[in-house]
């Protein structure tokens, strides 16, 4: 289908336009394809002053900031809503009352590209997943649009470059696999990781509607299309979902990963993504040798247990897209007993016992972020204390990694909050750059 065609002369309300990169790359594309775009965002114009200059050039952009306005939802030809948009809004209930088709970019590009996908979603290890998926695929020669949830890249800007010889490799998160339910489509090879409480403020506490979100990425597959689901979830799913379950179905853990294939990146549970990459690639009939070479060589994903540098004989890991407890335990079961741990952040409601214990087990000093808004900190303070874990506190993030270097003696310095950003960064990936920044100035 011919995109720019499709676009062009359309009146169309982009509703979040964010500050990671990817809703100011889709407004850009439509508005070169012609269309006559509102861009409207509840954080205001200085809020969002970064993302507003990309975009001030467009003559066919009119922005509508630090609100939203009914009549911006009316009278239009599409409405393309970004992550986290409220289940109740009213004025996405407003466009649907108006007949007014609501999209989002992963969905609205497959649709469009009709391109082969993958598409990779769970609670933990979807981008890792996604991104080793997309390494073997371009070892083994073939032209890869990677997008979906990854930082900086618009999906709907892939749109210029999809051809047929293209396949799409997308991480999902459970907003845009929403997306993917209200169009009635799923992609090709479908990857669900792992399943875990989150996102508990955004689904006010129905863990089922969460799940029955990031199910989409299969619910609409056909017969000859494939699944695979990681051995943590797949009871759950096949409880839920087993007799709509349509496609080929491959249940899959680290016990699938040959033993002698050495990755770089460490962890039982990077072993675990990798060997779901691998059942995909195979699925796509990619050789084992193939899948082996570029396993081997991914030198992981930006602030998912990244190695940033050795200090004093201690490696320092940036772990800043642990944003719950189940990934920072994941990720301090990958370092050993003798790690230095900066951890805190705003509370999501989630169950802190496991961390607590993995803690209390491996951690060999533990530094706490504080702030006004960080609740999580303070459940985990407390926790600690009755505990009996000894641990210092630090008001910023500097402090917290000074700290970490006095104390650590040669042991690794692990930055894995185990708790949403907000409050003191603007979000996961801020949070990321301020500590990568911080080392590197060391």
């Amino acid at each position: 289908m011919d995109a720019r065609a499709y676009f062009h002369g359309k009146k169309i309300t982009v509703m979040g336009l964010g500050v990671l990169g990817r809703g100011v790359g889709d407004a850009a594309y439509l508005a070169e394809c012609g269309a006559e775009l509102i861009v409207t965002d509840l954080k205001t114009r200085e809020e969002l002053a970064e993302s507003v200059a990309q975009l001030e050039s467009f003559p066919n952009i009119t922005f509508v900031l630090g609100e939203h306005r009914l009549e911006d939802f009316r009278g239009r030809d599409l409405i393309l809503k970004a992550a986290g948009v409220p289940l109740d809004s009213p004025y996405i209930a407003e466009a649907k009352t108006q007949g007014i088709p609501v999209r989002m970019s992963a969905d609205l590009f497959l649709e469009l590209s009709e391109l082969r996908a993958i598409g990779v979603t769970g609670t933990r290890g979807k981008s890792t997943t996604t991104h080793m998926i997309a390494a073997i695929l371009i070892e083994a020669g073939e032209r890869v649009l990677l997008g979906g949830n990854v930082r900086g890249v618009s999906t709907l800007a892939l749109l210029k470059e999809a051809t047929s010889e293209h396949v799409a490799v997308l991480e999902l998160d459970s907003w845009q696999c929403q997306g993917l339910g209200e169009a009635n489509l799923s992609p090709h090879i479908a990857v669900f990781t792992t399943f875990y409480s989150d996102h508990r403020n955004y689904y006010q506490e129905d863990l089922g509607q969460y799940l029955a979100d990031k199910a989409n990425i299969f619910l609409y597959q056909d017969p000859d299309d494939t699944l695979v689901i990681g051995k943590q979830c797949a009871p759950m799913l096949i409880e839920a979902f087993g007799e709509t379950i349509v496609a080929h179905t491959v249940i899959a853990d680290e016990s699938k990963l040959p033993n002698d294939w050495l990755l770089r990146i460490p962890g039982e549970h990077n072993r675990y993504d990798a060997a779901l990459a691998l059942v995909a690639a195979r699925t796509w009939g990619v050789p084992d040798e193939v899948s082996r070479r570029a396993l081997e060589a991914f030198p992981g994903v930006p602030g998912r247990l990244e190695l940033l540098r050795e200090v004093d004989g201690s490696k320092i890991y940036n772990d800043t897209n642990s944003t719950t407890p189940e990934a920072t335990v994941a990720g301090l079961s990958a370092l050993g007993e003798n790690s230095t741990l900066i951890v805190g952040g705003s509370d999501k409601g989630l169950v802190l016992d496991a961390l607590v214990v993995t803690i209390g087990a491996r951690c060999a000093n533990v530094i706490v972020l504080e702030h006004e808004k960080y609740t999580g900190s303070v459940a985990l303070e407390e926790k600690f204390t009755k505990a009996g874990i000894r641990f210092e506190s630090a008001n910023s993030l500097e402090e917290a990694l000074h700290r970490a270097l006095s104390v650590a003696d040669g042991g690794p310095i692990l930055f894995s909050p185990a708790f949403a950003s907000f409050g003191m960064f603007k979000n996961e990936y801020d949070r990321g750059d301020q500590f990568t920044a911080l080392v590197a100035g060391l």
